[in-house]
């Protein structure tokens, strides 16, 4: 049984002053146990190791400070990758800085998006969550009805909205990670049935599938399963139950594979990347990033001096930014980003924890939701990058360009903090 079973029989102030002292001093404090009791210990009291007070912080500044040097980074990054686009002819008419401008444009939105969802508090999402899901699902029909949806390269994703391009698939990432864990609060004590606990978020699930798919849009399909079936392992379903899932999931792949051509085609391209019969075609992106890569060494060719982002590497800024980022900051500056993105992953994921302590399963599961989006996504993106994945359409979550996905990654960040705070009100005696 999970970890949600195991606590049952504790007071959630307990778990929770156990689980606080575990911190660092720069944490805020902790309880502690007297006579057998739980009491809390006065804020002007709260000692670090050398002995000082420690002032209580209000939310988890190295995770922000980690979140606005990805951000900073991906601004610098983008801006590298695309200066020298208008020297191409399909970008003719943009100036050396559009996309700068617009990635810059669009952190100030979603930084503004995120401080308003700051202030939310996690009931309103608990209890807003399915409609959420809806709203997402409607998007995601919407954006194939031809005349509203805006099709590039073949795929029909965005909905233009005049200042950016949303992507519906970006707020079904975040809609997933609400529905999954409220259905889980839920369906909690129907957890050992596998018609009542894992079948109709299968359904959900293969809505959202075949949607996607008519994008199509199969990397992100793949992130939402990911989120869901990691939900539902967090959340206690039973063992043979999500194995069982993960098996007819994961066949499912196989099948969309087998019986496509285009997908059939890339496998075979991932495999053999240098075979001339794909050096040109489908494996050309991979070919020019691996090509990029090489070239970055170590400590890579300096900012700026790409050369594979002229014109050799398409969608540099967007799918392939980690490519460039290699070339020009070679192997320390890859190692910078994948060692951030694991430290925020694993950071998310400690938030959740600690909600889940605190009976605050809602904002336990989605948290860690949240965790799964940001880490699986960057890991796919990273290992399309450098040759260990197939070639998927995802972006590098807070880094790469794209409006909608900067808005939405920075909201689920400001949502996590949100969680963040409300555990630190409910660990110094306060409500929520």
């Amino acid at each position: 049984m999970s970890a949600l079973n195991n606590l049952a029989s504790t007071s959630w102030m307990q778990r929770a002053a156990a689980l606080w002292t575990t911190r660092p001093a720069w944490l805020g404090g902790r309880a502690v146990a007297d006579g057998g009791t739980v009491r809390s210990v006065p804020i002007h009291d709260w000692v670090g190791r050398t002995g000082q007070p420690v002032k209580v912080q209000g939310f988890d500044q190295p995770l922000v400070l980690v979140v606005l040097l990805l951000l900073a980074l991906g601004l610098v990054m983008v801006y590298s990758a695309s200066v020298a686009l208008p020297d191409n002819p399909r970008f003719a008419r943009y100036t050396p800085t559009h996309f700068l401008t617009r990635h810059f444009l669009s952190i100030g939105i979603a930084t503004v998006a995120a401080v308003v969802m700051l202030q939310v508090p996690i009931r309103v999402w608990e209890r807003w969550a399915p409609h959420i899901f809806v709203v997402s699902l409607v998007l995601l029909v919407i954006v194939l009805v031809p005349f509203i949806g805006k099709g590039v390269n073949g795929a029909r994703r965005w909905i233009p909205l005049g200042i950016m391009n949303f992507q519906p698939s970006e707020l079904a990432k975040l809609g997933i990670a609400m529905y999954a864990a409220n259905y889980m609060v839920r369906k909690m004590d129907a957890r050992e049935n596998f018609m009542r606990a894992v079948f109709p978020m299968g359904v959900a699930l293969g809505v959202v599938g075949m949607l996607l798919l008519a994008e199509p849009d199969m990397g992100a399909f793949m992130v939402i399963a990911a989120i869901a079936l990691g939900i539902l392992f967090l959340g206690g379903v039973n063992g043979r139950m999500f194995f069982l899932s993960v098996a007819i999931l994961v066949g499912a792949f196989v099948l969309m594979i087998v019986f496509s051509e285009f997908r059939r085609q890339r496998i075979f391209a991932y495999l053999d990347p240098w075979n001339p019969a794909y050096a040109q075609g489908k494996a050309y992106q991979l070919t020019h990033s691996l090509i990029a890569f090489g070239r970055g060494e170590i400590f890579g060719q300096g900012l700026g001096n790409s050369v594979e982002k002229l014109y050799y590497l398409p969608e540099a800024h967007t799918d392939f930014l980690m490519a460039v980022l290699g070339e020009e900051l070679g192997f320390a500056g890859v190692l910078f980003v994948i060692v951030a993105f694991f430290w925020l992953t694993r950071r998310v994921f400690a938030i959740g924890r600690q909600a889940i302590a605190m009976d605050r399963v809602f904002a336990g599961l989605m948290t860690q939701g949240i965790g799964i989006w940001i880490g699986v996504q960057a890991f796919i993106n990273i290992g399309v990058n450098l040759g260990v994945l197939p070639t998927k359409g995802l972006t590098l979550p807070l880094m790469s360009y794209g409006g909608s996905a900067l808005l939405l990654n920075l909201t689920a960040i400001a949502i996590v903090l949100r969680v963040d705070v409300e555990n630190r009100q409910l660990m110094r005696g306060g409500r929520v």
